[in-house]
Formats: C-alpha cells, structure tokens, sequence
C-alpha cells in the first residue's frame, strides 16, 4: 500500500486548521511590527513637537522703546575715549549701566545697557540729544508678553502705544554665553564644536583608514593581529566617559609633565584637547566601518588590477580605496556625529567652563553645544529653558545635516555589484 500523501490530504481538517493558525500567526506578528513603528514614530513625534513648542520662544525676543536723554545723563566720556580701543571700559566706568538701569525702571533686561553702549559708540553724536531706541526687554515684561503671571508692569499700555515689539532674535546665533538669559546665545558654543569637530576629523579620519587599509590588506593573519581586531570591536562599545578620564590624564596629565615646550599647547578646556579625546573615541568606529567598506569591494578588482601590472600600493589606491569610499566616509560621518553629541568626555577635560568671548584658535578656551545645553538645564530662569530647548533644535539640525550628508554621499557614490 503506497503511505505517500494524497492532494486530498492538503483539504483536510486538520491541514486546514494549521493553515489558518500559521496565517494568524502571520497577521499577529505583522501587527507587532507595524505597532512598533507607530510607537517608534509617536515617540519621535512627541519629542519634536515638545521641542519646538518650548524651543520656539529661544528665537523670538521682546524689546521695549526706550527714550533716552544722553544730556541730562551728562556722562563723563570724551569722544576721544569713545574712539579709542578703552571705549567699552570708559563708558562703562562713567555710569552708563546705572543710568540705563534708573530710565528702565524695570522694563529692560540687566544687559540692555550693552545695547545701548554699542549704539553709542557706532553713532557718538548720540551723547548731545534724547533718543528712542529699542532695547531687550526683562524677562517679567518677556513672560507676561507670553502669556505668563503679571508682573504689575502694564505691559498692555506700552502696547496699545506700539513701544513693545517681539521677533526674530538674531543675537541667539550670534552672541555667546551670559548670565542673562535676553543675551545669551549659542555662537560660543557653536564655534567650539565646529573647531573641536575640525580636530576630531584630522586626526580620526586619516588614522582610521589607514588602519583598516593595513589590517584588511597588509597584515599578516596571526593571533596578534586577531587580539588587535578583538581590541578595537571592544573599544567601539566602551562608554564614553572612559575616554574622557584616558584625555584628562594623557593631553592634560602626561603632556603636561614634559615641561613649558609642550604643556601649553595642551591647555584645559580647549578645542585641541577636546578634538583629540573625541577622536580617540570615534576611531574604532571609522576602522570597523572602513574595515567593511574595504572587504566589500570584490576581489576580482584586484585581480584584474595584477593581471595589468599594478603594484600592491597602487591597487590598493588607485582602486580599492575609491570604490570603499563611500562606505568610509558614511561610517565616518556617523561617528562624527556621535562625537557632536557627546558631552560626558568633555566635561571631565574642563569644557564646561562658562565661556563669554567665542575662542578665537584651537588653543583657546571654549565650550561646546552639548556642554551649552547642559549647563542651561541647570538654570531655573523661564528664558534659559527656553534657550536650552532652542539650543537642542540647532544641534539637531546638525545631526540631520551630518546623516543627510552621510546617506547622500552613499547614494552618490555606491556601486552596485
């Protein structure tokens, strides 16, 4: 008697109920998955609509006409001292602050005198008459314009006069850190990440991928160089703030025992000392992502680049290099935006200093973005918050531009085999 299965056997009740259950698990599991997305995308969504909503008020400011009487104020400055490079100190010393502060009374922020003081030096004619000029309001007139407590101001009746305006506060891109939140702004920490990024790429980049080139195409196959591959897949998973103690006792503890030669050049919370620390820590990343980029090019490349007499250092970079490219520089680009959002690191090599003159060279003190950030969520001031969550919209930005940048150089240069 032949045992073999029949096609009537596939219609049968019990073929047909493990079917349906297969089918059921089927739909089950595709459910899961398309629930995970949404969740994934609600999270997403919530946190860039919490950050735009209370980040939209770090872009905006509130400034209040205020009428001057530089005459009756009768400051003892000179136009002399208003041309000369002391003309900041000599009008601060001639009591440009607390005449300011007297006119106010209370309808312009601790820093509007600097407004003022700028103003006074563009144009010095200003000191003979009275004018009107428009100045950062304080952040009782700044919270009641929003909707926030009255403050007992009557903020209505500059209003209904047109002496109160809010917009766009260019001074949030441009100034660098201050005690006032009206003044604050991020161009400090900006250009110290820009500068610590340069130093982290210069050194990362170039040392990484001649790293991978050496272990993929030159390094013998031993158990040195498999404890070297073992070393850098741990490195890459190690925490961050490891890397930070190992650049605060090399660049800031070792260098500086050489003496007045090298300790220098090495000062803390600079954008050199930071650039170095990151790159450390972003290297593996950059090996393990050449490594790959390079083991993707087929061999036959290298085949065809022999059989035509090339030498080992010319297949190497006239062909295989160029064609890995795109995989290097997007692994690259992604570690480097994991080095823009560090902040633990930099913390421990002194990045947190409060930082008012942006650094003029990689040698100078600055401070970062992520640091910037982290020091403004300490502050219980309204206008701080606001600036913090302003500050995390602009680092996000760069994170998208990075990986923007990472998956277009993909797309441009990718071959397909």
């Amino acid at each position: 008697m032949n045992s073999a299965r029949t096609p009537t056997d596939w219609k049968g009740t019990a073929m047909q109920a493990r079917i349906r259950r297969r089918y059921r698990s089927e739909r089950a599991f595709k459910l899961a998955g398309l629930a995970a997305v949404i969740l994934s995308a609600a999270f997403l969504a919530f946190l860039l609509v919490t950050m735009a909503w209370n980040g939209a008020g770090g872009f905006t400011r509130t400034e209040v006409a205020l009428k001057l009487d530089f005459p009756a104020m009768a400051l003892p400055v000179t136009p002399t001292q208003l041309r000369s490079p002391a003309a900041d100190l000599a009008l601060s010393g001639a009591g440009l602050k607390n005449a300011v502060e007297t006119a106010g009374e209370g309808w312009v922020s601790d820093s509007a005198w600097m407004k003022v003081r700028d103003a006074i030096k563009a144009d010095p004619s200003m000191l003979g008459r009275s004018q009107v000029i428009w100045l950062p309001a304080s952040p009782a007139v700044e919270a009641e314009m929003r909707g926030g407590p009255d403050a007992g101001l009557e903020v209505h009746v500059l209003q209904s006069r047109g002496l109160v305006r809010t917009g766009f506060n260019l001074d949030f891109l441009t100034a660098s850190n201050s005690t006032d939140p009206t003044a604050a702004g991020i161009w400090g920490a900006l250009k110290g990440s820009l500068l610590t990024m340069l130093v982290t790429f210069l050194i990362a980049f170039p040392v990484g991928v001649l790293s991978a080139i050496y272990l993929e195409e030159y390094a013998a196959r031993n158990r040195w160089t498999d404890l070297i591959e073992v070393s850098i897949n741990n490195l890459a998973a190690v925490p961050s703030i490891i890397f930070g103690l190992l650049g605060l006792a090399v660049f800031l503890g070792t260098f500086s025992l050489f003496g007045h030669t090298i300790g220098p050049l090495f000062p803390r919370s600079a954008a050199v000392v930071g650039g170095l620390t990151l790159a450390l820590m972003i290297m593996p990343v950059i090996v393990i992502a050449s490594r790959n980029a390079i083991k993707a090019v087929p061999p036959s490349i290298r085949d065809a680049a022999y059989a035509v007499g090339a030498s080992r250092v010319q297949v190497v970079f006239h062909h295989v290099l160029p064609l890995a490219l795109p995989g290097i520089l997007t692994g690259t680009i992604i570690g480097m935006a994991r080095a823009l959002g560090e902040t633990a690191p930099l913390l421990l090599i002194g990045m947190r200093a409060f930082i008012v003159t942006p650094p003029e060279g990689f040698t100078d003190p600055s401070t970062v973005l992520p640091v910037q950030i982290f020091l403004w969520s300490d502050e219980v001031s309204r206008g701080f918050i606001e600036k913090t969550s302003a500050a995390i919209i602009v680092l996000l930005v760069f994170l998208l531009a990075m990986n923007g940048l990472a998956i277009y150089l993909r797309n441009k240069f990718e071959t397909r085999w």
